[in-house]
């Protein structure tokens, strides 16, 4: 049993494309059993015993610092001399009944029913989704205050954890910005709680605080979202326009003042002509939706020919439309 993608998309409401994403947090309040199959402690366990997972996709996080991997686990030489490391599960409960938070980044790439979920939430919000589990016992912060340069849509799926929502103070930050967000000032503006069945929504840049301080452990996945943004049009552009001569053409570092003006003028007039088109930004996006690497979806054992009635479920890119498509397994 997975849960219902619908059922996520129907709770986040008719209005959230237009008036939330992008724009403020809203919490969505739920039943204990909404996420019911989706993903639970006996799931994780077994993540823990049957992958091989290493920093820092797997870590214990304390005040936003990464515990050391030999903390929690020891080194493992196989026969063929690879090392890897094996869980202490002795110290590794130690840890977390010290305040520490485990992460598990990217578990939708580990769990069907995690991955279901992404792969629906891509198509619906037309970009990639990762997917992080978080598990914390105590009211220590794993990470303290801090902001995340993506947007994020949050599933409380057992117990509860207490949000402390501050805002922004940099509209749109990046992970390569020119500037760096000032700390928040004074109160949270928000204090609530998430439990088990509720969503939160938090947009890319709002500083938050969160810990499992209600006398009762937490599991929760963090839905982080791709950014696309005018930096990332701009880059495009920059490589598109490289069909054009004068683009191509080295700076006249050594020209004189009219030369200058007249490469610069030709520029200038190249980049307007690009956005004065009106189709750019649907040439852009379209780009996007055709190149973004989909999921993987092997055909095996079928490597070569593959039979006709073979179909597997269609695996588009994040950003491509909602669609009931499938598409006839073939060797990639």
């Amino acid at each position: 049993m997975t849960t219902d993608v619908s059922t996520v998309v129907a709770h986040l409401g008719e209005d959230f494309l237009a008036q939330v994403f992008g724009r403020t947090y809203r919490h969505f309040p739920g039943e204990p059993g909404r996420f019911g199959g989706l993903l639970d402690w006996d799931d994780l366990n077994g993540l823990l015993t049957h992958h091989r997972l290493e920093p820092p996709r797997l870590r214990l996080a304390v005040d936003g610092e990464a515990l050391p991997q030999h903390a929690y686990s020891v080194p493992v030489t196989t026969r063929r001399n690879t090392v890897w490391h094996r869980l202490k599960p002795a110290e590794l409960h130690r840890h977390l009944a010290g305040g520490a938070t485990l992460v598990l980044d990217a578990i939708d790439e580990l769990h069907p029913g995690v991955g279901h979920l992404a792969r629906g939430l891509e198509r619906h919000l037309r970009t990639g989704i990762q997917v992080n589990a978080y598990a914390s016992w105590t009211p220590q912060e794993g990470f303290g205050v801090h902001w995340d340069d993506h947007d994020v849509l949050v599933l409380q799926l057992d117990g509860a954890k207490r949000w402390r929502i501050y805002g922004a103070t940099r509209q749109a930050p990046l992970h390569r910005d020119t500037d760096v967000p000032e700390a928040p000032p004074g109160e949270p503006l928000v204090d609530m709680v998430l439990n088990a069945g509720d969503m939160l929504y938090l947009p890319r840049g709002w500083w938050h605080a969160v810990a499992a301080s209600e006398g009762v452990h937490s599991l929760h996945l963090t839905c982080g979202m791709q950014t696309t943004t005018g930096a990332d049009l701009l880059q495009w552009l920059s490589e598109d326009l490289r069909r054009e001569a004068t683009v191509r053409s080295d700076l006249p570092r050594f020209g004189t003042a009219q030369e200058r003006a007249d490469f610069m003028r030709s520029l200038g007039g190249l980049v307007m002509k690009e956005f004065d088109d009106g189709m750019l930004l649907d040439r852009f996006l379209a780009m996007r939706d055709a190149t973004e690497r989909a999921r993987l979806v092997p055909s095996l054992p079928f490597i070569e020919g593959v039979p006709p009635i073979l179909l597997l479920p269609y695996a588009s890119s994040p950003s491509a439309p909602d669609c009931t498509l499938t598409r006839k397994a073939t060797r990639s």
